[in-house]
Parts: C-alpha cells; sequence; structure tokens
C-alpha cells in the first residue's frame, strides 16, 4: 500500500492534456498571413446559406472546448448537417485543404450504415478498459488540483464563464437561454463561433432605421425578433469598437441593450458589418415621445431605468486577477452620445442604453481613457458646454462622465415635455428647439450653451405637479455650466428612486 499514492500520480499524469501551440489555416486573418495560432484544435466548416456554398477555416482556442476531449463546437448537430458540416483536427495546418461536403439529412439506416455501427459497437467494446482508465486518472486530476484551481487559473477578459461544465450550449432553445448558459447572464458575450453561426441563420424582414453608419433591420432567429444594424463597409472602425464595447466583462444589464452577436457577411458584392441586439418593438425613446405622452409615473420609471443604465455604464466594477495580470471586473464605461435616439424602450416602458460605438472606457491601473479611431463625434445638440468649446481634459475620464450626466438632463426635459397632467402637455421638440436651426452647427451650439449660458426652459406648469417640478430640479443639477458641480448618475439613480416612492406612498 506504500506505493499506491505514487502509482495513483503516475496514472494522473498519463492522462494529463499537453497543451501544444498547433499552427491553422484562418480565412480571416490577412495580417498573419492567413494562419492562426491556438493551444486548442483547428477548425472547419462549410455552410449553405441562400444557396451559396461557404467554406470558413478557424483555430478553436483551449478556453472554448467543452467538453475538453470531444467539444460541441466541433460537432455537427444531425439535424442540420445538411446546411452546415463541421470538423474539427489537431495538426499543422491539417485544416487547410479541408473542403467539407455538405449532405442531405438520412432516410433511414442502410446495409452500409448498419457495418458502420457494428464497427463502432466494436471499437467501444474495444475502448471500455482504456476509457475507465482515464476516468480514474481524470477524478484524480481534478481532485489534485481542484484546491489549487481558483488560484492558479488564467483568467481570459470574456471567457471566464464559457466553459463551464453546467453550460450546455446545444441546450439552448432561445437566444436568452444560449446568453444565460454561456455567460452566467452577465459576461462578455457569446463564443465567437456560435455569434456567427446566430449571424447566418438571421432572416433579414424589413428595415427599421437609418444613421449615418448604415441601416437598422428587424431580422429573426428561431422565430424570435432581433434587431440587426448593419454598418457599411467605410465604417468598419465604428462596428468593430462598437461590437468591442458589448462585449466588455460584466456589461450586460437590465438597461443596457442586449448584445447577440457580430459578423461580418459576403454578399458576393460587398462586405456587410452586422450587429446584431436584441429587438425592441416601441423603438427608440426619440420615436415614443414623438406619438405618445406619458403619466407622471411613467416618466419616473422610464427616467429611473435611463439612470439606472447610464449609472452601470460609470460604475468601475472590481474583479479579480489571474496570472495574466488582468483585471476581470467591469471598467468604467462613459457613452459620449447619450440621447433620445440611442435609448429604446421596451414593452414594459423601461428603456435600455444603446449605441456604444463611442463608447470610451477607463483603466484604473494606468489611469487612462482609451478613445476609440474613429472620425465621429458625438451629437451637437447634446454636447456639454465644455465639448463644445474644446475645454474638457479628454486625458481624464471624469469629465467624460459628466458630459454624459448634462445630455442625460436634456434627455429629462425631453421626456418631461410628454408627460400629461390635467390633459395637458406640450408637443415633442428636441433640445434648444426654439434656439438654434433643425440642424445646428457647432458654433450655433457654442452660442447659446457656452457664451449665452441658456438652457432649455421650464414651464410653469411643471411647478404645479410635484413629479414635474422635483425631474425640473433634477435636470438643472445635470446641466450646470460647471461640470464639477453637476449630479453623478448613480445621484440621480438614487434621487429618482425616492421620487418614485414618495409617489407611491402619496396613491
Amino acid at each position: 500500500m506504500p506505493y499506491a499514492p505514487r502509482w495513483t500520480l503516475a496514472l494522473c499524469l498519463v492522462c494529463l492534456p499537453v497543451i501544444q501551440s498547433l499552427m491553422c489555416h484562418c480565412d480571416v486573418c490577412p495580417h498573419t498571413n492567413n494562419s492562426c495560432e491556438t493551444d486548442g484544435y483547428c477548425f472547419t466548416s462549410t455552410t449553405l446559406e441562400r444557396g451559396a456554398v461557404t467554406y470558413s477555416y478557424r483555430c478553436v482556442d483551449r478556453n472554448m472546448m467543452h467538453p475538453i476531449d470531444n467539444p460541441i463546437i466541433c460537432l455537427t448537430t444531425p439535424n442540420r448537417n445538411d446546411t452546415v458540416v463541421i470538423r474539427c483536427c489537431k495538426e499543422h495546418m491539417c485544416n487547410k485543404d479541408l473542403k467539407l461536403q455538405l449532405h442531405m439529412k438520412p432516410e433511414g439506416i442502410t446495409t452500409n450504415n448498419k457495418n458502420a455501427e457494428q464497427s463502432l459497437r466494436t471499437a467501444a467494446f474495444i475502448s471500455v478498459p482504456v476509457l475507465c482508465i482515464c476516468v480514474v486518472g481524470g477524478l484524480c486530476y481534478y481532485f489534485h488540483t481542484r484546491r489549487s484551481h481558483e488560484v492558479t487559473r488564467v483568467y481570459y477578459p470574456g471567457e471566464e464563464s464559457l466553459c463551464e461544465p453546467s453550460h450546455p450550449i446545444m441546450g439552448a432553445s432561445t437566444i436568452k437561454d444560449m446568453i444565460e448558459l454561456t455567460t452566467s447572464g452577465s459576461g462578455s458575450g457569446l463564443p465567437l463561433l456560435v455569434q456567427r453561426s446566430i449571424a447566418r441563420q438571421i432572416q433579414l424582414l424589413d428595415i427599421i432605421g437609418k444613421g449615418r453608419f448604415g441601416e437598422v433591420w428587424r431580422g429573426r432567429w428561431r422565430g424570435e425578433n432581433v434587431a440587426v444594424k448593419i454598418f457599411s463597409s467605410r465604417e468598419e472602425c465604428s462596428w468593430f469598437r462598437e461590437a468591442e464595447i458589448y462585449q466588455t466583462v460584466m456589461l450586460r444589464h437590465e438597461n443596457i441593450l442586449g448584445f447577440i452577436a457580430a459578423d461580418n457577411k459576403d454578399n458576393g458584392t460587398w462586405t456587410q458589418l452586422w450587429l446584431i441586439t436584441d429587438y425592441h418593438e416601441n423603438g427608440s425613446l426619440f420615436d415614443f415621445l414623438s406619438l405618445r405622452t406619458v403619466d407622471p409615473t411613467t416618466l419616473v420609471k422610464m427616467s429611473l431605468s435611463i439612470a439606472t443604465g447610464l449609472a452601470h455604464l460609470h460604475m468601475d466594477i472590481v474583479g479579480t486577477k489571474g496570472l495574466t495580470h488582468h483585471s476581470t471586473g467591469k471598467p468604467a464605461i462613459a457613452h459620449r452620445d447619450l440621447k433620445s435616439k440611442n435609448i429604446l424602450v421596451k414593452s414594459n416602458l423601461t428603456c435600455v442604453i444603446g449605441d456604444l460605438g463611442l463608447a470610451v472606457r477607463h483603466d484604473v491601473i494606468l489611469d487612462s481613457v482609451d478613445i476609440p479611431s474613429t472620425n465621429r463625434v458625438g451629437t451637437k445638440r447634446y454636447m456639454a458646454p465644455e465639448v463644445l468649446d474644446e475645454s474638457m481634459d479628454s486625458h481624464q475620464f471624469d469629465p467624460f462622465k459628466r458630459s454624459d450626466v448634462y445630455a442625460l438632463g436634456l434627455v429629462f426635459w425631453e421626456m418631461a415635455r410628454r408627460c400629461s397632467i390635467g390633459g395637458m402637455h406640450d408637443e415633442y421638440q428636441p433640445p434648444y428647439f426654439d434656439m438654434v436651426p433643425p440642424d445646428p452647427a457647432v458654433e450655433d451650439m457654442r452660442r447659446i450653451v457656452c457664451i449665452d449660458q441658456r438652457r432649455p426652459s421650464i414651464p410653469n406648469r411643471w411647478q404645479s405637479d410635484n413629479i414635474l417640478q422635483a425631474m425640473s430640479k433634477v435636470m438643472k443639477e445635470c446641466w450646470y455650466q460647471n461640470p464639477a458641480a453637476r449630479l453623478t448618475a448613480l445621484r440621480i439613480k438614487k434621487t429618482l428612486a425616492n421620487i418614485g416612492v414618495e409617489d407611491h406612498e402619496k396613491v
């Protein structure tokens, strides 16, 4: 018996996986001579989309492999093998010349099928002893490393929960299930190959919006509505940046637009850049306010949800650090283009903040701001005084948050105008509608906001209602000329929550 522990350890070592670097063919890696390096498998797939056959070649990293010895991501699902065939291999550049052929679903078991089935049974019978040894070794390895696992594991931002054994991706029937299973509801996004699989199965139905970046479509995926933001090829930097921000660790929140997937799709003439998010049939807050009015209770409810979303964006959530010394927490994020057109209204009349293409993140360790390399600027009508007169210190993060708060005050003003008290309300108008042209220049806004120091007017009738009176006070504290005097998003959230509680108690 004294030798039992050594024998067990030796068996463990035999069954330990050996991690080796593997070079694979990659069709989306022109900057590395169409090759990628991985510690997992080389991946290839053949898919049928709208009658066109597409071949894909990638790397599948070890952290995306579950289970480790036969990853789900490498399997062709039997009931879909007439539209997609997938294979993984583990030799240098082994996927380069693989062109998998699609085949229709089998009608039944033929003689050849029976022979193959018999061969598989024989192979399984022979492999049982070997399997038992590996299971024992695997269990030994598991218990041997369990205690040190939390200390020594290398964490990858956004990938911590992707390979948990309790999260079978293929078991998810809806996008919500899939996201919750693979990211625990708060991670940085779905695995990239899962994102691409979703994108290729979406049917575009009708266009629901246009902007300087491109178009927004309503699409369908397995019976679910999704929003598809299609960027023009010249907006690739904006597409990449927005997808990158949406996949920030722990960004997912009920008041932030739900990100689903990002993919680039070649339609034969040009490359389309897709960003797929949750779909909200009420459209943007701008659309909603243009057509509908709200009561005071709904005004507070909607305002609180926007402030809650912005507070979550602005919040720096401290996380743990792995051996890579990168924090797994959420960095503070500033929006930089907050306005009613970039806020969407959910079916329960709460709101979500979207369009994060101009957002910036705060690096706490370096105390720096990662400003995107895009030429886009925010919307002039909503620009804070310090942005308009170029006095803002862009090397510090707090000024970006304060400019978001200024824009938030203007959004609250837009909403309050549409609040109906005793049947009285104002028509929808954008901020400063009576002071600048419909499409104001920076100089127009600078003259009004910085030089004249004017702000949207507060109607007298608001003073006769407790909620509108409280909301007007919040607005004024959001758009102070001095940025340091403005409320924080968290303070606004708490103030609005108290307004809602007081209103409820009175009822």
